[in-house]
């Protein structure tokens, strides 16, 4: 069992940045493959990053690269979401994700996560 908790939404401008974090709690939590995604109002869920339980392999989705960076830091059980260069497109709700066993692959695939955090509003104006 893996209990996630996002933080570090918030209003930003557009063009600015921000970092959310995702604190994980259980006993083998570090070894989990997460994934971010995001709904927007009226949206579908969408993808928008995973990272492999040890950090060494990362995906973006084709409308965040070059601006959004996955990490994870396995000490501290947290994975981040560097933000930048955020765009009004990117409002919405940010869930964090983890796959449903240890040292599993990370995913693109939202019905592949069976543990989900509550989630933080991000909302970037113009």
């Amino acid at each position: 069992q893996v209990t996630l908790v996002e933080s570090g939404g918030g209003l930003v401008q557009a063009g600015g940045s921000l970092r959310l974090s995702c604190a994980a709690s259980g006993r083998t939590a570090s070894s989990y493959a997460m994934g971010w995604f995001r709904q927007a109002p009226g949206k579908e869920r969408e993808f928008v990053a995973a990272i492999n339980w040890s950090g060494g392999s990362t995906y973006l989705a084709d409308s965040v690269k070059g601006r959004f960076t996955i990490s994870r830091d396995n000490a501290k059980n947290t994975v981040y979401l560097q933000m930048n260069s955020l765009k009004p497109e990117d409002t919405a709700v940010y869930y964090c994700a983890a796959r449903p066993s240890p040292y599993t692959r990370a995913s693109t695939l939202l019905t592949e996560y069976d543990y989900w955090g509550q989630g933080t509003q991000v909302t970037v104006s113009s």
